[in-house]
């Protein structure tokens, strides 16, 4: 089974080429991303790589993170399902503590 991962730390020049064509080192490379802005189209420093099967991506992990690419050190870890990085009670935030029954 497919297994995505997390690239932290990417040089602004690393393209999704060059991230595919490195990770392949560590087995067979399903896709490759570099996250990009989508008003300038410049590289966000990050991005994902779905290695083929989870002992892939283990292999992946031990033999990139902390490594450098392109000048920078890389972050190498399994991609969190659903984005758990930006829950947080978006439709609550700014009524917290109000206990004055509807007087704002």
């Amino acid at each position: 089974m497919a297994q995505k991962l997390f690239i932290g730390g990417l040089a602004f020049s690393t393209s999704t080429e060059r991230l595919r064509e490195v990770f392949t080192a560590a087995g067979q490379v399903e896709s490759a991303a570099v996250v990009t802005d989508r008003d300038t189209g410049r590289s966000r420093g990050f991005g994902f790589v779905e290695m083929a099967t989870s002992e892939e991506a283990d292999q992946a992990i031990a033999q990139f993170n902390g490594k450098d690419l392109d000048g920078r050190q890389l972050r190498v870890e399994k991609a969190s399902a659903g984005g758990s990085r930006s829950a947080g009670g978006g439709a609550s935030r700014g009524f917290g503590g109000n206990s004055r029954g509807g007087r704002w």
